[in-house]
């Protein structure tokens, strides 16, 4: 986020001659983040839990493929044929074996890699599946789902 030359001489004025970078600490409102902003705060809040996000993403496209026919003779989704949305099951599932440990390690890679157009799609529905049946989850990486991905479900 960039600020502007007078934000900045204001920031220098209150903070003693302080440069510019502290203002880099301000956020943007949260309705104004992209998929990828909200994919590196959720990674950066909760290093320890994406191990545990990513296997169960890795296993929801498992089980998925494992389950084709099934899904190809009931598929009801508007938005997506049937065969789009398992490209997109593919996709998430080549990413996470490809980038491995990494994905755990980097807030960057992850968001970069994994909440970048349709894809995005495919990985925050399995976060939100997982909200709704991890019942041994810590309630804040829950919240936090919801609160960056599924806004409508902390309204009820």
């Amino acid at each position: 986020m960039r600020i502007s030359q007078s934000a900045t001489i204001l920031l220098n004025d209150l903070n003693g001659g302080a440069t510019a970078q502290r203002a880099q600490f301000f956020m943007k409102a949260l309705a104004s983040l992209n998929n990828i902003e909200k994919a590196k705060l959720l990674h950066q809040l909760f290093p320890s839990e994406i191990p545990t996000l990513l296997e169960f993403v890795k296993d929801m496209c498992i089980s998925f493929k494992e389950r084709e026919n099934v899904h190809r003779i009931t598929w009801e989704n508007g938005l997506f044929e049937f065969d789009y949305w398992l490209s997109l099951v593919n996709e998430a599932e080549k990413k996470i074996k490809q980038y491995g440990n990494r994905l755990h390690k980097s807030s960057n890679l992850f968001a970069d890699q994994l909440f970048d157009g349709y894809l995005a799609i495919y990985v925050i529905d399995s976060l939100i599946v997982y909200t709704t049946i991890k019942e041994k989850t810590n309630r804040k990486i829950k919240v936090a789902i919801d609160l960056l991905f599924n806004p409508k479900r902390l309204a009820l």
